[in-house]
């Protein structure tokens, strides 16, 4: 007796391909690679992501708690304080409509 017909051949890859099985079949060496795409990657597993803290609910919470003076993160003030420095000085940035470019044509 034949094997299955070129229809059935054809309908069986078409609904392999649509339900994301495999079109043809394959050896075993081959397997191992598509075993490979067919988990996660790595950054989204749960265990990896979750092994660090989470930056941005720790920045805002201590961004918080450096406005109410709780909290006090010194290379902020050091920011802080350069800025009033240069600010003393007159190198701070112009306010808007007074940069170059509007004094030139007044």
């Amino acid at each position: 007796m034949a094997g299955p017909s070129v229809y059935a051949v054809r309908m069986a890859r078409l609904s392999a391909q649509i339900f994301g099985e495999l079109v043809r079949p394959t050896d075993t060496r081959s397997m191992k690679v598509v075993r490979m795409f067919q988990e996660p990657p790595l950054a989204k597993r749960k265990e990896v992501y979750d092994w660090y803290p989470q930056h941005d609910v720790y920045s805002t919470m201590t961004k918080k708690l450096r406005f109410m003076g709780l909290f006090r993160d010194e290379h902020e003030d050091f920011k802080e304080e350069i800025r009033r420095l240069k600010k003393l000085r007159g190198k701070g940035k112009p306010k808007k409509g007074e940069g170059k470019r509007a004094s030139k044509k007044k």
